[in-house]
């Protein structure tokens, strides 16, 4: 198939949408193409039978998460997180002997992430939103002020163009600033034309965007690395400062700050609207632009996104379920996104190849690539035969890709299945975080579960891999930290019972109940 589609004439009173954008991250805008059609999109609450669709088209996500707790003054909205990057085995990736092959972290996840709610009145609720306000949460009576969903995404190497499959380059993580909104009303109603637009911007030595960052004006620059982008080798330890930044003048705005400690190389990016950073108008699509701030003064427990699955706040986290190696893939289609064509495959062939899927919700694995393509020079080759799992809007619902088998990290050190994250208690002015919560919405891409009552919902989900990743906190070469995927020494909290139920009160994902941090010592650099 080819994806194009015309913007026809609207009535607009801010900035117009151009043709290619970002209007909906899920790619079904009725009047703009999405400008990447392999984005890593925030899960969304609600909807038909407690599931969230666009246009006709279920949009569930995967993304297990961690969240740092704590009433503390500015703990949700000064937060610096510092964590060792992953690393990859020696060997290139392997693709024929499912629980033995050689992993990249490409394939288990896209991108890593450390979150954020900020204030944007334009998005669902749709009401007045104070920055950094602990007013702004919601209750059983007041829906809570507008809000969207900031992440700092971590993207790994080895399967680029970043564009249109996941990655920078072969050899190095990349990282950007990114901001979903939603466009519906308390009542239900959304704006199918831009439902969740995103604000994207990657972190720059120098702070400046690639290419506009707005739903309505970014291009194919914004999603294209250039020589300021902070490149990030794998392992390096990185420092992450998340805040409400003063702005030359007057006014303020969150700023993502990077320390590379191993290279000693940094870069930030400021989500304001001198660097083209806009809201969108839920009733025409049109842009503003904006300052975006954090939304709460701390990270009490009732400080959540209004319309996440799952108490989403200050939490680190890793999309998954968005991968599926391939010995080889057929059926070659054109997609095209403004002067970028590209070819890709929409059948994947192989032993992880299920046959088990529900093609009423995942029509295609789409967009594949063989091994070495390297996308008429975009980017560099392609290290395995493999697909995105992006284009039906969704990722991995028949749950048979790498994300659900155990080939995560098993330590720190990359063998034949990656290195785990390193990642140190997270902290908000010298003060670490009393309180966490494990939270997934994998209930949302089950099919017979129940989000309402928890029935029909099961970890992990039915799939050939029967495995789900989890989190442990364990003594690391470089002291005691967080690590996810499949490490079983240190303190694994019950495995995949660390993820509690789905239920009332659990916001339509596998939530625990909030519990006492254990803590423990600091990274070493």
């Amino acid at each position: 198939m080819v994806l194009a589609l015309a913007l026809p004439a609207m009535a607009q009173a801010g900035v117009r949408p151009r043709r290619i954008g970002q209007l909906d991250c899920n790619g079904f805008s009725r009047i703009q193409q999405e400008l990447r059609p392999t984005a890593d999109c925030a899960g969304i609450r609600g909807g038909d039978g407690g599931r969230q669709y666009d246009n006709g088209w279920f949009v569930g996500h995967d993304q297990p998460a961690l969240r740092f707790i704590s009433g503390r003054r500015l703990s949700g909205a000064d937060v610096t997180f510092t964590e060792r990057l992953g690393t990859d085995p020696a060997r290139r990736p392997t693709v024929r002997h499912p629980g033995s092959d050689v992993t990249h972290w490409f394939e288990l996840s896209p991108a890593s992430w450390l979150s954020m709610d900020v204030c944007d009145p334009a998005s669902f609720p749709g009401m007045a939103c104070t920055p950094v306000s602990d007013a702004n949460a919601p209750t059983a009576s007041d829906p809570g002020g507008g809000a969207a969903l900031m992440q700092v995404q971590f993207y790994p190497p080895g399967f680029a163009p970043f564009i249109d499959a996941a990655s920078c380059d072969d050899a190095h993580w990349c990282s950007a600033l990114t901001i979903d909104s939603l466009e519906c009303s308390t009542s239900g109603a959304c704006n199918v034309n831009c439902e969740e637009p995103v604000n994207f911007a990657f972190i720059q030595d120098n702070g400046v965007p690639t290419g506009p960052p707005s739903p309505q004006e970014s291009d194919r620059a914004s999603m294209t690395p250039n020589a300021h982008t902070l490149l990030i080798n794998p392992g390096d330890l990185v420092a992450v400062h998340m805040f409400d930044a003063r702005l030359p003048g007057a006014g303020r705005a969150l700023e993502i700050s990077e320390r590379d400690l191993t290279t000693h190389r940094s870069g930030h990016m400021i989500a304001s609207a001198a660097n083209g950073f806009m809201d969108t108008s839920p009733t025409d699509c049109s842009g503003t632009p904006f300052n975006f701030q954090p939304q709460y003064s701390s990270a009490a427990p009732g400080n959540v996104l209004p319309w996440g699955p799952g108490p989403l706040g200050v939490d680190t986290g890793f999309e998954i379920g968005h991968f599926e190696p391939c010995t080889n893939v057929t059926g070659p289609e054109t997609l095209r996104v403004g002067s970028l064509h590209d070819t890709y495959w929409t059948t994947c062939h192989g032993p992880y190849a299920s046959r088990r899927d529900n093609l009423s919700l995942e029509p295609s694995d789409a967009p594949c690539y063989p091994a070495g393509d390297a996308h008429g020079g975009a980017g560099a080759p392609d290290l395995v035969a493999g697909c995105d799992v992006f284009l039906d809007g969704a990722g991995d619902l028949n749950h048979d890709g790498s994300s659900y088998r155990a080939d995560w990290p098993t330590s720190v050190f990359a063998g034949r299945l990656p290195g785990a994250f390193a990642e140190d208690q997270p902290t908000s002015l010298g003060h670490t975080y009393p309180q966490i919560q494990f939270e997934t919405d994998l209930a949302a891409t089950e099919p017979a579960c129940n989000v309402a009552t928890g029935a029909g919902c099961t970890l992990p989900p039915p799939g050939p891999g029967n495995f789900y990743p989890y989190w442990t906190l364990s003594n690391t070469p470089w002291g005691c930290a967080w690590e996810f995927g499949n490490v079983r020494y240190g303190q694994t909290f019950g495995t995949d019972a660390q993820y509690g139920a789905v239920g009332p009160g659990t916001l339509e994902a596998f939530a625990s109940a909030i519990q006492t941090n254990p803590g423990c010592g600091r990274l070493r650099y």
